[in-house]
């Protein structure tokens, strides 16, 4: 690709499947762009997250693909926060049960804490933070919310992360079904990276000059 191509957005993460859902969310809203992450592209010294809240970390990371790639840049940071958690794991979804464990990890240490509770208090939301950095230094963060409940038993095999336990408040037609058991259209139509990623498929749009 070109060091200076408008139509590629480079994808802070090496997380694929968040690529992949970005791509789409994009495609869908008829943006000519291309998401790369960063498996596709010559390794940078990527910065800790060492923010407290999801918007700082999406910064970090924008930034420092921005300054390393000379693209347009996009990061989020999302996690789930759990009411009788105090809003935990909140940042530290990703490493919840440890730095490396990984997503079936920390699923499986959420459902032990939670074990012994009913359904109608394990209130959560899912957040998302996406920063979108322009080479020479505009920035632009949005965000997007996804209320519902957890269950203590995964179903599905769609998503990832916490999706096999969540069930979102808002739903598709039919019975209430877990994240991972939602398509991928279903899901994006409500999901807190899509809204998210929606104001920033504006805020691109506008920066490609195709209006807002």
């Amino acid at each position: 690709m070109s060091p200076a191509d408008p139509r590629v957005v480079v994808l802070a993460t090496h997380n694929a499947k968040k690529g992949v859902e970005l791509q789409r969310i994009f495609d869908a809203a008829g943006l000519p762009v291309r998401v790369v992450g960063l498996d596709e592209l010559a390794a940078y010294p990527e910065p800790a997250e060492t923010e407290r809240d999801f918007a700082g970390n999406a910064l970090i990371k924008a930034r420092a693909a921005a300054q390393a790639t000379g693209q347009l840049a996009v990061a989020d940071d999302s996690g789930i926060a759990v009411d009788l958690l105090n809003g935990m794991p909140g940042v530290r979804s990703a490493r919840w049960a440890g730095i490396g464990k990984g997503d079936e990890a920390n699923l499986r240490l959420l459902i032990d804490q939670l074990a012994d509770t009913d359904y109608d208090q394990r209130t959560a939301r899912f957040v998302c933070a996406m920063a979108l950095v322009e080479p020479g230094g505009g920035e632009f963060v949005a965000t997007g919310e996804m209320p519902g409940r957890l269950v203590l038993e995964p179903r599905g095999a769609n998503g990832f992360g916490y999706d096999p336990i969540f069930v979102a408040d808002e739903q598709p037609p039919g019975q209430p079904r877990t994240n991972a058991e939602l398509s991928p259209e279903e899901k994006d139509a409500i999901s807190h990276r899509a809204k998210a990623a929606g104001q920033v498929a504006a805020r691109l749009r506008a920066l490609l000059g195709g209006g807002s």
